[in-house]
């Protein structure tokens, strides 16, 4: 039975959102609006961006399933997924922001297309390749929407995916980044607030750290150690999964495009120390939040649900046992909601304007209007959404998988070909697509030998496609024609920072 003030509580969250697009649409009258909001971020709205963008279905829900799976092994999420935010910043925003007040760039595509010459070949490449590896993460927060959903009224879980895609598609098709910028806000305070409540007392149900060691040893050894000899998790494979988080999701283009849409550089001296420290404290308290967990699920306190991804719903459950008839679980649902939807409104906008500016305009029709331009945005929104949903109607065993699998393939897609760009002069446009092609490819084949289990491989699978896109980086720019000196001048490529 749904309970009607919990049903409430939602809705008016909901309309909320919905209400932020429409008061943000009247300040839409450019493309540079509906993508850039105007460049008009001031300090908090960004940092809170980069927060949102980062965080995600992975923080809330896949950070304490996979610490409930894993135990300590997987700490190290909890320090390389934060430092992408500064990773982001001091790398790449530091450069690109100038060259994009500069140049009017509006998406990352603007800045290889000028940098490697290739108005055609790698801004297409680049463009499809976003809205792939978009697509998959994505599919990863609609799962992550439609479990809160489950849990808290009992829907199916198609019902679930459907109705929270539909609220995230509507304030951000009509709110364009103005709306994603303020909800990300809002959600991000909401986040920050109910995890430091949340958390230790899930923390203190479980009968605190001592108790929480404790039991995970008995049960496995592995699970206290920093890292395991064999499986998951050796040394090898988190040298390989501390890149993934923090140079993967530092160029993922649902985070990198933020540092367009900042008022002033000088905000990027404090966000990376800012947002690391506010984003640092939220996950290492959703993991130990996943670690109560185990100890609540083998003590018989709480029963996972009867699904293959269980692992993933363990806080929400350790938080309806830590507080049974305290508080309203509409208002839990809310922040919980607000952690899986501050990244799904991104991703969303980023899709939509990759096939508007950097295929529709850019390619196919260069004539076109602000105003078609955004039509187009808006549409290719709501039919990601669509595509989404199918995608995410069988989920994977564990919600962090799916997530990993995008980053890793944003990483061997976009990594090599943004930091030689920027930082290495001798980089050329023939480099570039051949590292961006093979780094897709490579990583989606390595990723389909992991997830069918055909061949285990002893690092992220990621790493396969970063190590050949590097080569084909460095062999195919050596054999090819160097860049225009006026374009490296124009571009301000080299090793350092201005």
């Amino acid at each position: 039975m749904i309970d009607p003030v919990d049903m409430a509580i939602v809705i008016v969250y909901f309309l909320i959102l919905v209400g932020i697009g429409v008061v943000a649409s009247k300040k839409i009258h450019t493309m540079n609006d509906y993508v850039l909001a105007g460049r008009s971020l001031g300090f908090w709205l960004f940092t809170m961006l980069m927060i949102g963008s980062v965080c995600s279905g992975m923080s809330l829900l896949g950070v304490s399933g996979l610490g409930y799976s894993y135990g300590w092994p997987t700490i190290w999420e909890q320090i390389f997924v934060p430092l992408s935010i500064a990773f982001c910043i001091v790398f790449f925003g530091v450069k690109i922001h100038g060259l994009a007040q500069e140049w009017g760039y509006l998406t990352i595509q603007d800045y290889l297309a000028h940098r490697f010459g290739s108005e055609t070949a790698l801004r297409s490449l680049s463009a499809v390749s976003g809205i792939i590896v978009s697509l998959i993460y994505l599919a990863g927060q609609y799962t992550a929407v439609s479990i809160v959903l489950m849990w808290l009224f009992g829907l199916p879980h198609w019902i679930a995916l459907i109705t929270g895609a539909c609220i995230v598609t509507i304030y951000t098709v009509i709110g364009g980044l103005y709306a994603v910028t303020w909800t990300t806000l809002i959600q991000g305070l909401i986040l920050i607030a109910g995890v430091l409540v949340m958390a230790p007392l899930v923390i203190m149900k479980a009968g605190g750290f001592m108790h929480i060691n404790e039991v995970m040893a008995a049960q496995n050894p592995d699970f206290i150690r920093l890292w395991v000899d064999s499986g998951l998790f050796t040394p090898a494979y988190i040298f390989s999964f501390s890149l993934l988080l923090m140079v993967g999701l530092a160029c993922a283009p649902h985070v990198i495009n933020n540092v367009l849409a900042v008022k002033n550089a000088s905000f990027f001296k404090w966000a990376p120390l800012v947002a690391f420290c506010i984003y640092g404290l939220v996950m290492f308290l959703l993991k130990f939040g996943g670690f109560a967990g185990r100890v609540l699920v083998s003590e018989g306190i709480i029963t996972l649900p009867p699904v293959k991804n269980a692992g993933d719903f363990v806080f929400i459950y350790a938080i309806q046992s830590a507080l049974p008839n305290i508080v309203l679980w509409g208002v839990f649902a809310v922040v919980v909601l607000a952690a899986v939807m501050s990244t799904t409104d991104r991703l969303m906008l980023t899709i939509g304007t990759y096939f508007s500016w950097d295929i529709f305009k850019s390619l196919i029709k260069p004539d076109a209007t602000d105003r078609q331009v955004i039509l187009v945005s808006r549409v290719s929104v709501a039919a990601a959404a669509i595509l989404t949903v199918l995608m995410a109607l069988d989920p994977p065993a564990m919600l962090v998988w799916l997530i990993w699998a995008g980053i890793g393939i944003m990483f061997a897609t976009f990594a090599v070909p943004l930091l030689a760009g920027l930082y290495w002069k001798r980089a050329t446009r023939e480099g570039a697509l051949a590292a961006m092609a093979l780094g897709l490819v490579t990583s989606c084949l390595a990723g389909g030998l992991t997830y069918f289990k055909i061949m285990p491989l002893p690092v992220h699978f990621s790493l396969f496609g970063v190590l050949v896109a590097i080569a084909a980086m460095v062999i195919v720019s050596l054999m090819t024609p160097p860049t225009s000196p006026r374009v490296l001048e124009e571009t301000k490529t080299g090793f350092f920072l201005k």
